[in-house]
């Protein structure tokens, strides 16, 4: 991925996010690679879920995230 200078400015969180996942990211200045920012080698990816997500690991109505969600708005319509 590349980001400008001005992206990194503005945009740090987003583009640590992007490194996190494992994605290096190209930093430009005037259109010309200066830096580039790359993950920490021998550092695990975090993959910690949203702790609300758990609460519907048991239930039965929501295997299926696509039907469940389609049953919701069956109605709307």
């Amino acid at each position: 991925m590349n980001a400008t200078a001005k992206d990194l400015r503005f945009h740090s969180r987003e583009l640590l996010d992007t490194v996190s996942r494992g994605e290096e990211v190209v930093i430009t200045y005037r259109g010309k690679p200066c830096a580039k920012l790359v993950p920490i080698a021998g550092r695990e990816k975090s993959t910690t879920a949203n702790p609300l997500f758990g609460i519907w690991k048991d239930d039965d109505e929501s295997r299926n995230v696509d039907d469940y969600v389609r049953n919701l708005r069956k109605g709307r319509f």
